[in-house]
């Protein structure tokens, strides 16, 4: 499935990142030590999820036929307490009925990337010498 490499010298954040063929660079804004020279961590969590949101919907609406135009995506990370909350906005342009729109929230809840982050993943980690 997906595979990515970071690497971080001693530059204070920025990260050189190797992703499906792309170079994107990570780093901090300046109010946390970075240059603000690429997108923050959860900047690139926002994006997938944002972006799975969008594509997931445009590719049903377009099996089904519908005449969905447009979707946009709205996300907002934020801590309440302990909890770490996404709050998704998803606005539908189209001439699409009450039930179109409905079934599109269901498709919305059932996109990959919100399969994942809501059940967990398990993540194994290997230290290994350069």
């Amino acid at each position: 499935m997906a595979r990515a490499t970071a690497h971080i010298g001693t530059d204070q954040y920025a990260t050189t990142l190797h992703v499906a063929g792309r170079t994107l660079i990570a780093d901090e804004p300046a109010d946390n030590g970075g240059q603000d020279a690429g997108l923050a961590p959860y900047d690139f969590l926002l994006s997938a999820l944002a972006s799975c949101t969008a594509i997931t919907l445009r590719m049903y609406a377009d099996h089904k036929g519908w005449p969905l135009k447009a979707v946009d995506v709205a996300l907002h990370f934020y801590r309440n307490g302990e909890k770490e909350i996404i709050d998704r906005v998803v606005t539908l342009d189209g001439d699409l009925t009450p039930e179109q729109r409905e079934r599109l929230l269901q498709v919305t809840e059932r996109t990959p990337v919100t399969k994942t982050l809501k059940q967990g993943l398990t993540i194994a980690t290997t230290l290994r010498d350069a």
